[in-house]
């Protein structure tokens, strides 16, 4: 499954203008709650390691895209460590006009180098402006799909999502190729998986064959279903459920 990636878009003086759901999810707080704030004002806390603060400084007062690890706080108190990736974003003009900052739990990455959004890639400091829209669509996408779970309707269209977004279907599947190194089918099916992997363990849905499963999670046949779920998985549905089984019985007899 993709990771939630907060997203941030602040302004030259990077004071918050938008922040996507993950970031809520991965925070605790909410857009309303932090419209405005500089985002290390009320991220980092005690144990935010002073020379990374530094270098995000130095970075940052220079308009250059800077990448590392620190350790943030959510809104509950709890420290975590983030990875998180800055770029400053110019117009055509070449005036700063904001900044776009990518998080994610380390916890939940532990590696970052498969996921397209967190690589620090030089090209993209000439055409940050391209990056922070495309960067900035594809987040929208992420919480269109969980918010309605278009994925799990089986014959979703591109130009169906595209009209949700209010974008052009190429543009959309450009976002989708170069975000998530996948087409838009197959970046579908990480979240059908995620939604069969969750239902496979749960013990409500126990009466359902694997094949059923499948039905209720976006799949239209069941090759389809065995053959994604391994690629993406890199084991069968049947093995997986075989995998929990084990586990469950381990944790039992503990």
């Amino acid at each position: 499954m993709t990771p939630h990636i907060a997203v941030i878009l602040t302004d030259a003086q990077r004071r918050i203008l938008w922040v996507n759901q993950s970031f809520t999810k991965l925070t605790g707080y909410a857009m309303s709650e932090v419209m405005g704030k500089v985002p290390g004002t009320f991220l980092q806390g005690p144990a935010s390691e002073l020379d990374v603060i530094e270098r995000l400084k130095y970075h940052l007062q220079k308009n250059l895209p800077v990448k590392d690890t620190i350790t943030n706080y959510r809104k509950n108190g709890e420290a975590y460590k983030c990875k998180l990736l800055i770029y400053p974003i110019f117009n055509p003009g070449g005036k700063l006009i904001n900044f776009i900052a990518f998080e994610v739990d380390e916890k939940e990455v532990p590696d970052d180098s498969n996921i397209p959004m967190l690589q620090l890639k030089e090209k993209y400091e000439t055409s940050a402006l391209k990056r922070g829209d495309e960067i900035f669509l594809f987040s929208r996408l992420q919480d269109l799909l969980i918010e309605k779970k278009l994925y799990l309707k089986p014959d979703i269209h591109l130009w169906e999502v595209a009209q949700e977004l209010k974008t052009n279907t190429k543009y959309l599947s450009q976002v989708v190729n170069h975000q998530s190194g996948g087409n838009f089918q197959h970046y579908l099916n990480i979240y059908r998986v995620e939604e069969a992997k969750q239902k496979i363990i749960d013990p409500h849905f126990s009466h359902l064959t694997l094949y059923g499963v499948a039905l209720q999670c976006g799949f239209k046949n069941k090759s389809t279903f065995y053959k994604v779920f391994k690629e993406i998985t890199g084991v069968t549905p049947n093995v997986f459920m075989k995998q929990h089984a084990a586990r469950e019985f381990s944790n039992k007899k503990k």
